[in-house]
């Protein structure tokens, strides 16, 4: 890691300066950006992220102009993976290199609350990349849509063990699954629950919102 700040590069100090702007106190004021990550597997150590799927929303409408999908060059690889988000190690598509994808997301996330599923994941492996490339953690604050679906929940109706799937959100909110397991459809799925979701919350403030996903660990990742 850059042990200067003035040694960082110039966009990050752009991200960075971004939360000079303090958070809005509605809900509808508030910029979320809803992602996901398809790996090479759950390790935040060992494995690397393939895609990276990303999209703004603000009042609860999806702002389809800034969503992207990037793939990104990378050496590690599981073939066992590929069954679940189909992309192949030699591929055709168009790839970026890892630091490329990162440039995008931090330009798109500025100082926006962070929506994914296992937010701890998907974050987690944004970070282990930062770190990789020298550069400091994420500052942006996280929700996840299984915590917040948890709590949504009447407590005779919450799972006492385990964790919810987005394909147990897909079926509750009866959301279909037709880019499933791609980052971009997985980040349009996720962010269709969210919406679904902050309705039965019905929080008041962002601040709320925010408390909301405290207090629950789901899994660990090694």
């Amino acid at each position: 890691m850059a042990s200067k700040k003035e040694d960082l590069p110039e966009f990050w100090k752009e991200y960075e300066a971004s939360f000079l702007e303090a958070l809005p106190e509605k809900i509808t004021d508030a910029v979320f950006v809803v992602l996901d990550t398809e790996t090479t597997g759950f390790s935040l150590k060992k494995d690397r992220m393939l895609s990276i799927g990303a999209l703004r929303l603000q009042d609860s409408t999806i702002k389809a102009k800034d969503a992207f999908e990037v793939f990104l060059n990378q050496t590690t690889f599981d073939a066992k993976t590929v069954e679940i988000h189909g992309i192949l190690k030699r591929g055709k598509t168009k790839r970026i290199e890892e630091l490329e994808g990162l440039k995008i997301v931090l330009k798109l996330l500025g100082n926006a609350i962070i929506v994914a599923h296992h937010a701890g994941f998907d974050v987690g492996m944004l970070n282990a990349a930062l770190i990789r490339h020298g550069l400091p953690k994420l500052k942006n604050k996280t929700l996840d849509t299984a915590i917040l679906y948890h709590k949504s929940l009447p407590k005779a109706k919450r799972k006492t063990e385990g964790h919810y799937s987005l394909d147990d959100l897909c079926e509750e909110f009866n959301i279909p699954k037709t880019d499933r397991h791609t980052a971009l459809g997985d980040a349009y799925i996720t962010a269709i629950a969210f919406l679904q979701i902050l309705e039965n919350l019905k929080p008041i403030s962002l601040k709320q919102l925010l408390k909301k996903d405290r207090f629950w660990e789901f899994w660990k990742f090694i």
